[in-house]
């Protein structure tokens, strides 16, 4: 059992030292006001104007200069940093800067960024130093439909350039395998693992309503459902997320099992480097509905035949060192970024919605202790590779040695990481005897995650399992609270199969109008939600188990389970998945 503690929380800050030097007012006939008085001057006063209060003197040396655009206009509002550094500055009105506090002779680069622009540098700075000019190119404004992504994996690729972050990506995020997961491809296609294929939707006739589906027919083979069993005229926009790279021209007429290049490697690195912004509704703050993935993205393909226009990456650094290329984004960094695919409302029931859950919830608001980004979470810095922290992104081409707290970790543990959902929630169990039975409230506290558990695919749930046994072992008799449910799954035990044991389960359970199959993961049809009672950031959901117990037995103990597991059963079954249950939580409790 965990200890409650409250999230934890990154905090930024830049250091700075300044000097400030004062003079004494010149000697006046006018006393000086005490601290109380006021200081504004009556119109028969004849006390001298006030003297201005100096400029601070900088301390060290100093780099000054000059941010400029492409025709030579000062940009105000430009930060400039010596780079890989925290001694930064933004540009007056007239685009000059100074940066001090550097040490005499030590050569430094100094870079300049500003919303729109790629970032620029000057190298080989010594302070102190004047007249520095950094001059700023503006961003594309266009998308190139003609651009080939650059790959993960090969010669001219992310890995050939950023071996160490791209490795890490590759060992563990999920986006790397979004296009060839099998539970995916299994429901896009209507098929077990093994390629058996469910026979095509039947569909019946009414007056009233026109065409609809009819459940599958019990004496045919049936390997679940599938999209393009309900739709196979059409590919549908499952690519819009799963596949964005290849969706961004056709999100309605992409097929994942077609895609090539590196597309096969789902949400890719030269894809997501190239959002430039999200569209959302601003009177809620999420993606418009039926506009998943692409459909709600910004996407800059660059020209690599224009000089002018030849690439461009989106990122977290705005002192990178590869100017006319890279820009930093602070989007990049901000959970909106992730809203396009972790929000799905299809047809008016909305199915998943991790970034909407995150939105609603106190960690959401900067001004609250332990506020969180879905980064904070799913990109933890710093990078480890074998053990060590990555320092440099791209060592020998470019990069630079940086604190490794500020190099992402491209891992986005998720449903699959047993120990991020370990540290998603607290539980707590009491029991006591009461005359002749065992009385056990458990609850359960998502004290620890941003989102409701468990979020984004409806197939998803939580299982919780209350067992009581004597001082022989033997399982005591529940006489009143809850079982769980039967689509967790009726058969042995030993095998997964849980409905009817004293526990409960956690999940939003989807039914299908026409067909009434509940629950369901084939959203992409009309549904409605037939319950959920998944449990909010910082919700608690208690039950209370009563067992048959005699006095003067000897003691009892209590054992209570947490579960997580990808999908109901019957499906799991149907399509051949082979997922284990990961242990959330585990409490064993004995009663004298």
């Amino acid at each position: 059992m965990k200890a409650h503690r409250k999230p934890p929380r990154q905090v930024l800050a830049l250091l700075g030292v300044c000097l400030l030097l004062g003079c004494a007012p010149e000697p006046s006939a006018t006393p000086a006001p005490s601290p109380s008085s006021t200081f504004a001057p009556s119109a028969t006063s004849t006390s001298p104007p006030p003297t201005a209060t100096p400029s601070p003197v900088p301390l060290g040396p100093t780099v000054s200069g000059t941010v400029v655009d492409t025709s030579g206009q000062p940009l105000a509002g430009a930060t400039v940093r010596v780079q890989g550094t925290e001694n930064e500055t933004l540009t007056d009105a007239q685009g000059h800067f100074t940066l001090a506090g550097l040490e005499l002779g030590t050569v430094v680069t100094v870079s300049a960024w500003k919303e729109t622009y790629y970032c620029a540098n000057a190298s080989e700075v010594t302070p102190p130093a004047a007249d520095v000019t950094l001059i700023l190119r503006t961003v594309q404004a266009g998308d190139n439909p003609e651009y080939v992504w650059i790959p993960p994996l090969g010669e001219i690729s992310c890995y050939s350039c950023k071996p160490g972050v791209t490795q890490v990506w590759l060992d563990n995020d999920a986006h790397s395998r979004s296009a060839t997961n099998p539970r995916f491809l299994t429901m896009y296609n209507g098929t077990d693992f093994d390629g058996n294929a469910s026979p095509l939707t039947r569909f019946a006739f009414s007056r009233d309503y026109g065409r609809f589906p009819l459940r599958s027919d019990p004496d045919q083979p049936y390997y679940g459902p599938g999209y393009r069993l309900d739709f196979p005229q059409t590919a549908g926009n499952c690519a819009a997320c799963h596949t964005p790279g290849a969706a961004v021209d056709a999100p309605y007429g992409t097929d994942p099992n077609t895609v090539i290049g590196a597309d096969t490697f789902g949400v890719h690195c030269d894809f997501c480097h190239k959002i430039a912004d999200v569209r959302l509704n601003p009177d809620t703050g999420l993606p418009y509905p039926n506009m998943p993935g692409v459909l709600s993205m910004d996407i800059r393909r660059p020209f690599p035949e224009d000089p002018e226009r030849y690439q461009l990456f989106f990122g977290t650094f705005d002192d990178d060192n590869v100017p006319m290329e890279d820009t930093y984004l602070p989007l990049i960094a901000e959970s909106a970024f992730c809203a396009p695919c972790h929000f799905g409302q299809f047809w008016d029931t909305v199915v998943y919605n991790s970034y909407g859950e995150w939105l609603a919830s106190p960690y959401s608001d900067p001004e609250l202790e332990g506020a969180r980004t879905c980064q904070q979470c799913h990109m933890p810095a710093p990078t480890l590779l074998d053990g060590q922290a990555i320092t440099n992104v791209a060592p020998g081409l470019g990069g630079i040695e940086r604190d490794p707290l500020t190099i992402h970790a491209h891992t986005f543990p998720g449903a699959a990481s047993q120990e991020l959902l370990q540290n998603s929630a607290t539980m707590t169990v009491e029991a006591s005897r009461q005359s002749a039975q065992l009385v056990v409230r458990v609850a359960i506290t998502n004290d620890r995650t941003g989102h409701h558990i468990p979020t984004d695919s409806p197939l998803r749930q939580l299982i919780l399992l209350v067992q009581a046994s004597d001082a022989q072992g033997n399982e005591l008799t529940q006489t009143d609270g809850p079982t769980v449910p039967e689509w967790s799954g009726v058969g042995d035990p030993d095998l997964g199969y849980y409905a009817g044991l004293p526990g409960t389960a956690y999940a939003r359970i989807l039914q299908e109008l026409w067909t009434e199959i509940a629950p369901t993961g084939a959203y992409w049809n009309p549904t409605r939600v037939l319950s959920d009672n998944r449990i909010a950031a910082f919700a608690t959901a208690s039950s209370d188990y009563t067992f048959a117990a005699s006095a003067g037995e000897g003691p009892i103990t209590v054992e209570v389970t947490l579960l997580f597991r990808r999908a109901f059963v019957e499906l799991m079954d149907q399509k051949g998945w082979e997922v284990p249950d990961i242990l959330m939580e585990h409490e064993v409790v004995t009663i004298p």
